[in-house]
């Protein structure tokens, strides 16, 4: 029972020293990660998959995506303040983009062919932005360390149980739907969050649902049930995305004006 005390104040010890507000949301969420070693990681990551992954140079490409992607780190603001942003484009049919801690952002050259428009990719690269300043991998990160904690706690509690095969096996799965289901919210909110910050940027917020009816097309194979998913459903994510339209509109009414000046 000492063993089992003293895990439960270490758990609610790390819990209360690493509080972060998730940006445009509010939402508290508990971060053991340093912001400086997420930077770390993410442009550790970069540099590998630099060497590793095929950049394109294609000019039109590179052009496309820099400049989407400058509008959205203006639209971020001091949400990213150690942010050095770097945009790149990779040679692959994969219809998908990624952001790293750091500002570090990649687009791969499937997803410039199935985003005919500005608008469409700005979404998808806003989404993945809103991923790091929301600080969902590091977030992630304290789950699994959350979860390890907690296994413990179950292993010491019933170390004398004869059901202790049974709690393990109830404790595995739990854990296993419960990461899912916080993938998920993850996605939710980077898809809310992003939508501002592409319509921040003087993108129309509308290209989000004419993008993941493509993407929902492209798809190929059948789909888990939603209980099994890190994503949710298309048609649940596109049914949000309608309902969340209207109310970040004005902010592209007043971006697309500024964006129509001379020289932006």
């Amino acid at each position: 029972m000492k063993r089992l005390a003293l895990l439960l104040v270490a758990a609610a010890a790390l819990a209360l020293s690493g509080c972060y507000t998730v940006p445009e949301t509010g939402r508290q969420a508990v971060i053991l990660i340093s912001p400086n070693e997420e930077v770390a990681l993410g442009a550790q990551s970069f540099a590998e998959l630099r060497k590793k992954e095929k950049v394109s140079d294609d000019a039109i490409h590179n052009e496309r995506v820099r400049r989407v992607g400058q509008r959205i780190a203006t639209a971020v603001g001091d949400a990213l303040p150690q942010a050095k942003w770097e945009f790149v484009v990779f040679e692959s049919e994969e219809a998908n983009a990624f952001a790293l801690p750091g500002g570090k952002v990649g687009v791969y050259t499937g997803l410039l062919r199935l985003a005919e428009t500005d608008d469409e990719l700005a979404i998808v690269m806003g989404h993945e932005v809103a991923h790091v300043t929301a600080r969902h991998g590091a977030e992630r990160m304290t789950q699994v360390l959350g979860a390890a904690l907690a296994g413990a706690a179950v292993e010491v509690a019933t170390q004398d149980s004869s059901k202790r095969d049974h709690w393990r096996l109830a404790y595995g799965l739990g854990a296993t739907l419960g990461t899912l289901a916080f993938s998920r919210s993850h996605e939710s909110e980077a898809d809310y969050i992003g939508l501002k910050y592409s319509a921040r940027a003087g993108y129309d917020p509308r290209a989000s649902i004419s993008l993941w009816r493509k993407m929902a097309a492209s798809s190929k194979g059948p789909r888990p049930p939603k209980w099994l998913s890190t994503h949710p459903p298309q048609e649940e994510r596109i049914a949000r995305l309608q309902g969340w339209i209207p109310t970040v509109l004005p902010l592209y009414e007043q971006a697309r004006e500024r964006y129509a000046e001379p020289g932006l």
